[in-house]
C-alpha cells in the first residue's frame, strides 16, 4: 500500500514508518522541514504540490500537531489548537479534491478528550467526555476543547469515498530516545519514580508494537469508522505504574512527590502537570469488540520488554535480569 503520513517526523511517525517500511509498504512523510528521502514539504495549512502524494494513495495517517510536551501557556495552547485543526482541515481538503482518494483516513486524536475520573473506565460507548469536571484546573478544559475541535475538523470533511477514523491514543511507549517512556524511565533510574500527588490517578498507555498493529488492523477493517481508543486494556494507577517500571529496571524505591513538587519538576522540564495529574482511565472498547488481540495487554510485561529494549541499545542487558 501507499501510505501518506502528514506530520510523520516525530516519535510516533518514526515508529509507524519503521514498521510500515519493514512490512513492504510505500511510506511518504509530509514534513515542514524535509530532511530525508521520502519526505515532501508542506506547511500544514495550505494546499500545494504535496496533494499529489495523497491522490492515488491507499491510506492517510495524519499525525500533525504541536507537541504537548511544553508549558501550557495561552500561546502554546493556541498553537496546539491551530496546528491540529488547520492540518486536519487541509488534509480533508486534499482528500476531497483527489481524483483517486484514499480508502481510509486515520486521524490522530487523544485520550485526553475523556474526563478526569477514578470511578470507571472510559470506552467509546459509555465514556464521559471531559471539560466540566469539578476541582481541576480551568485550562484542562481547553485541552478537551482542542481534542474535540481536532475530531470535528475530520468529521466535517466532505470525503464520502474515504472511511474516517479518529485515533484517541493514549501515551505510546517505545524504547526510543526522546519519548515519554524515556522520561519516565529516567525518573525511575534516579529514584524519583514514586507516587505523584498520591498516585491514584490512572495512566493509560499502549506499547509501540500494539499501536502499529492497531493502526494496521483499523486500515484493513472496512466496518470500523469514527473514534477508536488506542490504549492497552489495563490502565493502572500512577503509583502502580511506576512501581512496575522501577521493578523492571531493578530500582527498589521511588521517592514520592507532592503536587507542588510535581509543578516544580514540570516547570524545570518545560512540561505541564496535566500530563502527570490527570486521571486517564481509558480502555479499548471498539478494538476489543472487533477482536483485536493485544501483544502487551498488561503494563508489567510491557515495561520489562521496553526496559530490555533500552538496555540492549546501550549495552549490558536488562538490569532487572542480570
Amino acid at each position: 500500500m501507499k501510505i501518506v503520513i502528514p506530520g510523520g517526523t516525530g516519535q510516533v511517525g518514526a515508529i509507524l514508518k519503521r514498521a510500515l517500511d519493514a512490512a513492504g509498504h510505500e511510506v511518504v512523510i509530509l514534513a515542514r522541514r524535509p530532511r530525508h528521502e521520502g519526505e515532501i514539504p508542506w506547511d500544514g495549512k495550505t494546499l500545494g504540490p504535496w496533494t499529489a502524494a495523497v491522490d492515488g494513495s491507499d491510506a492517510v495517517i495524519n499525525l500533525a500537531g504541536r507537541s504537548v510536551s511544553c508549558r501550557y501557556t495561552a500561546a502554546n495552547l493556541q498553537e496546539m489548537m491551530d496546528s491540529r485543526v488547520d492540518s486536519t482541515l487541509v488534509v480533508g481538503a486534499a482528500i476531497a479534491d483527489a481524483a483517486r482518494p484514499p480508502r481510509v483516513w486515520l486521524q490522530m486524536s487523544t485520550a485526553t478528550v475523556y474526563a478526569h475520573r477514578f470511578d470507571a473506565p472510559n470506552d467509546e460507548f459509555t465514556g464521559v467526555i471531559g471539560g466540566t469536571e469539578p476541582g481541576v484546573p480551568d485550562y484542562w478544559a481547553y485541552s478537551v476543547e482542542i481534542a474535540k475541535a481536532w475530531e470535528q475538523a475530520q468529521q466535517q470533511a466532505e470525503t464520502p469515498a474515504t472511511r474516517k477514523i479518529a485515533l484517541r491514543s493514549a501515551m505510546v511507549m517505545s524504547p526510543d530516545t526522546g519519548g515519554v517512556f524515556a522520561v519516565l524511565l529516567g525518573l525511575a533510574r534516579l529514584g524519583l519514580g514514586g507516587p505523584v500527588a498520591g498516585g491514584a490517578q490512572y495512566v493509560s498507555w499502549i506499547h509501540e508494537i500494539d499501536f502499529v498493529r492497531a493502526v494496521e488492523f483499523l486500515m484493513n477493517r472496512e466496518d470500523i469508522a469514527g473514534p477508536v481508543n488506542l490504549a492497552a486494556p489495563h490502565p493502572l494507577p500512577q503509583r502502580a505504574f511506576m512501581r512496575a517500571l522501577r521493578s523492571s529496571w531493578g530500582v527498589p524505591v521511588g521517592l514520592p512527590a507532592t503536587r507542588w513538587m510535581a509543578e516544580a519538576g514540570a516547570f524545570a522540564l518545560r512540561s505541564d502537570t496535566e500530563l502527570l495529574l490527570k486521571s486517564r482511565r481509558v480502555v479499548p472498547g471498539r478494538l476489543s469488540q472487533a477482536g483485536f488481540d493485544f501483544t502487551y495487554p498488561k503494563w508489567s510485561r510491557a515495561a520489562d520488554e521496553l526496559v530490555h529494549g533500552v538496555s540492549s541499545r546501550v549495552g549490558g542487558g536488562s538490569p532487572a535480569r542480570r
